[in-house]
This record gives structure tokens, C-alpha cells and sequence, in this order.
């Protein structure tokens, strides 16, 4: 039994494998390449878009991942910690905002902010359109932020604040000095994960409006696309998506195994 048990799963795997290469041979030979490389691999359009993809759309997309990281990282530290306030009104605000904007769209966010609120409230934004934007991300990055948080601090034991407050630190230092570090060092990876996604979401400012000095990757190529009538620039824009996602997703992964012999 043991024996056909062991045939099987070698006959499947087996199986498996010859349907991927099959698959593989079909796509390499039904793809039309040389129409494939003049529409999405075309060398004289990717050349026009050096060097302000780099100077210019990355670099912004970066920026704009790294602004909305730290203004959601702390906006979301304040939500965890009214969350889990004593106090019933901290608690409910803090549950409203985080259901509210972790249940609309990131793209209907950045709308409300960069038209709604001007509009409404006569509310100018600093930044413009794009600071507009930016804090539309800080916002719902805030409130999935938040529950991570959130987790982090429950997972502490309780014991760590019992001893603190055994030590005479106030409830306010117990929360910053001790719960809130090992909180964040079981987070980590989670957090990792954030970041990458907030990375992707900067595509979704074009509904702000741009300007040539402020469009990210996403404006920038759909732009080029647009000015070549080719789909290269999406291509080259995936390429340096991936260039900076990638990194990050192998450190979350090696945080993660490092985390798991740690315990």
C-alpha cells in the first residue's frame, strides 16, 4: 500500500511537470515574437523614457510611498492605541475611521481629498493635488495600520506590563517604553507588507491630477504609451515596480524565517 501509495505521488509529479513544459513549448511557439518585442519590448521607445522614468517617476513614486508610509505609520499608531482605550468614545471613533476607510476604495479616498473636501469645507490642502493625494493614502494606509498595530500590542504579553507597573513606570511609559517595542519586532514582516502595497497604491494619484514633475511611474508611462501608441512604457514601469518590491518581499520573507527560529 505504502509502495503504490509512493507511485502515485511520483506519477503526479511527474505529470505535472510534463504538463508545465508542455504548456511552456505551446506559449514559446504560438507567440508571435517579433510582433511581442516592437509592441512591448521596443528598445527606441524604452531609450526615449530614460533618464526622467528614473530621475523623475520613480523617484517620486518612492517618495510619495515613503511620505504616506510615516504619516499612515503614525496616524495608525494614535488609532491602535484609541482602539484599545478605556474610554468608550476613543473606542468608537477609532473603530469608525478604521472600518470606514478600510472599507471604501483607496482610489475614492484620494478623490474625497483632492476634490470633495476643497469643495465642501473650502479646505486647501497643502501640496496641491498631490499633497491632497498623499494624505489620502496616510489615511487608508492609517486604518490598515492600525489593526496591525493593534495585533502587535495584544500579542505582548501581559506580564511585561505587569512588571513595568511593578517598577512604578506610569501606564503612558509602560505603553511607549515597553509594549509598544516588542509590539513593532513582532510586526515587522506585516508591516513590510504594507509598505509594498502602499508602493503600488502611488499608482492610483493620477486621479488627483499631475503635473510633469509629480507623475509616478503609472502617470508617467501611460503618458508615454499614449505619446508611442506602443505598451513598452507599461513594460519598463512593471520592470521598476518590480526592482523595488521584490527586495522587500525577500527581507519580509527572511524577517519572517528569522522570527520562526527565534521562537
Amino acid at each position: 500500500m505504502a509502495l503504490r501509495k509512493r507511485t502515485r505521488s511520483r506519477i503526479y509529479r511527474i505529470s505535472m511537470y510534463v504538463l508545465f513544459a508542455a504548456l511552456v513549448v505551446w506559449v514559446a511557439v504560438a507567440t508571435d515574437w517579433g510582433v511581442f518585442v516592437t509592441q512591448f519590448l521596443n528598445p527606441e521607445v524604452a531609450a526615449k523614457m530614460f533618464p526622467e522614468i528614473i530621475t523623475i517617476a520613480l523617484k517620486n513614486t518612492v517618495l510619495f510611498t515613503i511620505f504616506s508610509f510615516i504619516g499612515g505609520l503614525l496616524l495608525g499608531i494614535l488609532m491602535a492605541l484609541l482602539k484599545l482605550s478605556s474610554i468608550g468614545p476613543f473606542r468608537w471613533f477609532a473603530t469608525v475611521w478604521i472600518e470606514l476607510f478600510r472599507g471604501l476604495p483607496a482610489l475614492l479616498t484620494i478623490f474625497a481629498f483632492a476634490f470633495m473636501l476643497p469643495i465642501a469645507l473650502k479646505v486647501q490642502i497643502p501640496g496641491g493635488p498631490i499633497g491632497a493625494g498623499i494624505l489620502g493614502l496616510i489615511v487608508v494606509s492609517s486604518a490598515y495600520m492600525a489593526e496591525v498595530i493593534r495585533a502587535g500590542i495584544q500579542a505582548v504579553p501581559k506580564g511585561q506590563t505587569e512588571a513595568s507597573r511593578s517598577l512604578g513606570m506610569s501606564p503612558m511609559k509602560t505603553m511607549f517604553w515597553i509594549i509598544l517595542p516588542q509590539g513593532f519586532r513582532i510586526i515587522i514582516p506585516p508591516m513590510t507588507n504594507e509598505f509594498v502595497l502602499l508602493l503600488k497604491d502611488t499608482s492610483l494619484l493620477f486621479i488627483a491630477g499631475t503635473t510633469i514633475f509629480s507623475k509616478e511611474l503609472t502617470s508617467f508611462s501611460r503618458d508615454a504609451l499614449t505619446a508611442n501608441a506602443n505598451a513598452t512604457p507599461l513594460v519598463m514601469a512593471a520592470m521598476l515596480y518590480l526592482l523595488v518590491t521584490i527586495p522587500l518581499t525577500r527581507v519580509v520573507a527572511w524577517l519572517e524565517r528569522r522570527m520562526a527560529r527565534q521562537r
